[in-house]
């Protein structure tokens, strides 16, 4: 058998082993996914080979049956984290690849490492092999080490409730502006960093890309976080980071392009009918600006707007641009 379906295997194994009952032999294989194999020769090498590789396995007769399990002792005890939540916590480091450098990407790796200090002596070797089968791939992305300062200030100015003074490059209007802002929330999304706050100059709350912030101070000037305010609610009509004036918009797909977007949930507002001819009609509420455009454009010939007619004259009008350049 190939070594990483070894480890997968191995992996799934240690989780069933997590329980504070433990497990048999029939209910470890009953636990395992259906492509694993579950021979009980199988099971076994792989319990002595987690035992070799320094986790206190152990077996307990109850009620006249074998039970294997993990001693307690195993979890890391200042924060209870189990062998396969550690190895898990590992692996997802890569999801904040983009912020190394800052202090939250380095906080991170403090902690992994603490945590993972606590594992058996085999266990950190377990977690470097686990990177053979499992990986994580972020796809394009901002780097964000040179704004290392900028996070951290604005981080202390939201924990602390206080505005910030910043030049802000705006990219669609190629200028760079003072503004004073009351920060009110970090979000990390789709490859980028996203501050979105009240912006006194306006007078309204706005998004701003952490990346064209040219400057940035805090302010002796406190602020109140508006009563209630939830970025998950603010943001609840956003394709991705923009809020808006929310639309209702229809769009037709064919039949290539309906095989890959039924598979994705682009919006929790979506609803997929069949259209016939194997098409695919999706009706969403979204916010209406520009990434919904660029959206829509990206599906190109596959994807055809059926309403509103505003968003249809400027995904035509788009198109026509693309073509004449």
């Amino acid at each position: 058998m190939p070594r990483n379906d070894r480890l997968a295997r191995q992996w799934h194994v240690l989780r069933r082993l997590e329980g504070r009952r433990g497990v048999t032999l029939e209910e470890l294989a009953a636990g395992l996914p259906e492509d694993v194999p579950k021979h009980a020769r199988t099971l076994r090498r792989d319990l002595e080979a987690l035992e070799a590789a320094g986790y206190p396995v152990v077996t307990e007769r109850v009620d006249g049956r074998t039970r294997w399990r993990v001693l307690d002792g195993a979890r890391a005890p200042a924060v209870g984290f189990s062998a396969t939540e550690l190895m898990a916590l590992a692996v997802s480091r890569d999801l904040l690849r983009p912020l190394q450098g800052t202090a939250l990407r380095s906080a991170l790796d403090s902690a992994v490492t603490k945590a993972t200090a606590a594992l058996p002596p085999g266990g950190t070797g377990l977690v470097r092999q686990m990177r053979e089968w499992l990986s994580v791939h972020l796809g394009p992305y901002k780097p964000y080490r040179r704004h290392r300062e900028t996070i951290d200030r604005l981080s202390r100015a939201i924990a602390e409730r206080r505005s910030v003074q910043m030049r802000y490059f705006t990219a669609a209007r190629q200028v760079t502006t003072r503004r004073e802002v009351d920060p009110y929330h970090l979000r990390y999304v789709d490859g980028a960093l996203y501050l979105y706050g009240y912006d006194h100059l306006r007078q309204r709350i706005r998004t701003f890309a952490v990346e064209r912030i040219r400057a940035l101070s805090v302010t002796d000037h406190a602020f109140q976080l508006p009563l209630g305010f939830d970025i998950d609610e603010y943001l609840a009509d956003a394709l991705v980071v923009m809020h808006g004036r929310p639309v209702d918009v229809e769009l037709l797909f064919d039949r290539a392009t309906a095989a890959w977007v039924r598979d994705r949930l682009w919006h929790p507002s979506q609803r997929l009918e069949p259209a016939g001819g194997g098409r695919l009609r999706m009706s969403l509420r979204v916010a209406d600006t520009r990434e919904l455009l660029g959206w829509v454009l990206s599906f190109g010939r596959g994807a055809r707007v059926i309403r509103p007619a505003a968003l249809r004259d400027r995904v035509r009008a788009e198109a026509r641009a693309v073509a004449l350049r």
